[in-house]
């Protein structure tokens, strides 16, 4: 191999463990997963998040001796003050001493961080990002994830808790979040709040093509219906998508006033619509953002990554933590 230094990352999903070893040109040389089984014990997965991992090295021919750290993202957070994961709702943990559980299996300089802010890291060392500096990603999903790169390193905050971009506030007392607050981005700018509102207003639309693309059950309604449907001219889409669109359109440029940065990915799955939302997306953002006009505004990309974004960005966290 031409590279002499290697790095050992795992992305730890509700559905998935995924583990893979990178190498110095951020590419993923092997990779392993198996099952989360989220209803089990902290020991349990915990053991598995490391066997995972091993295996990930294995397949690489190579042994934890060959590797610089271990870096994992999840769907939570360390507390600086106490170094106890704050709460990782697809586990059901809530303040665990999560390295010491890890250490039992896996002696290496072992980092956490979110996985939103993983995925951003990978991007901006390995994807759409990597010509440059300074990024903020948003993941369009069934929430609403994020990301901060500043000078090439990961920022959430003083004590590693911000950069929860889908928590920011949108509408005072607006529509409930999953966390509890209300009017956050999430519950304007997610897959789910697109589906929701389609839910909402497809009764008032008989004639809308969507009832023929979800067959008629309004359950089964997605967002890659709700797209295409706007592509085909549907009336209902396509005011469904401008709405849509404005709203994130809104949060957006919030976080290109705040931080200035030199580009904006977005990933997920509403992400894979393309130029039908970046196209429209970019061109609102030029009309609503403070000083477009007169000093520009970054442009709003597609994520290149995918899934890898997150092996990569949490097996290079020793470089930013």
């Amino acid at each position: 191999m031409n590279y002499s230094k290697f790095y050992l990352g795992l992305d730890v999903g509700g559905t998935n463990l995924v583990a893979g070893v990178v190498d110095e040109a951020y590419r993923v040389i092997a990779k392993e997963s198996m099952p989360a089984n989220a209803g089990r014990s902290i020991e349990e997965i915990t053991a598995d998040m490391a066997e995972v991992s091993k295996r990930a090295l294995e397949k690489a021919g190579l042994t934890l001796n060959d590797v610089s750290s271990w870096g994992i993202g999840m769907p939570s957070c360390v507390n600086p003050k106490t170094n106890l994961l704050v709460h990782s709702n697809n586990f059901g943990w809530k303040n665990v001493p999560v390295y010491d559980y890890l250490k039992k299996h896996i002696q290496l300089p072992t980092y956490i961080a979110n996985d939103a802010n993983c995925a951003a890291y990978g991007e901006a060392l390995a994807g759409a990002a990597k010509d440059y500096t300074d990024v903020v990603m948003l993941t369009l999903g069934t929430g609403v994830g994020g990301g901060i790169i500043l000078n090439k390193k990961i920022y959430s905050g003083y004590d590693t808790m911000g950069a929860e971009l889908g928590h920011t506030k949108l509408v005072y007392n607006g529509v409930p979040c999953t966390c509890g607050q209300k009017g956050c981005l999430e519950s304007y700018a997610s897959s789910t709040a697109l589906i929701r509102r389609a839910r909402e207003l497809m009764p008032a639309y008989p004639d809308s093509i969507l009832w023929n693309y979800c067959e008629q059950p309004i359950r089964n309604i997605n967002g890659e219906m709700i797209f295409r449907a706007s592509e085909k001219g549907d009336p209902l889409a396509m005011q469904l998508i401008d709405e849509y669109i404005g709203y994130l359109s809104a949060g957006i440029s919030s976080f290109i006033t705040i931080f200035r940065p030199q580009i904006i990915i977005v990933g997920g799955g509403i992400a894979e619509a393309g130029d039908d939302l970046l196209k429209p997306l970019n061109e609102r953002l030029f009309v609503n953002t403070f000083a477009a006009e007169e000093i520009g505004i970054p442009t709003v990309v597609k994520a290149q990554l995918g899934n890898e974004a997150g092996l990569i960005g949490a097996a290079l966290l020793e470089k930013t933590m």
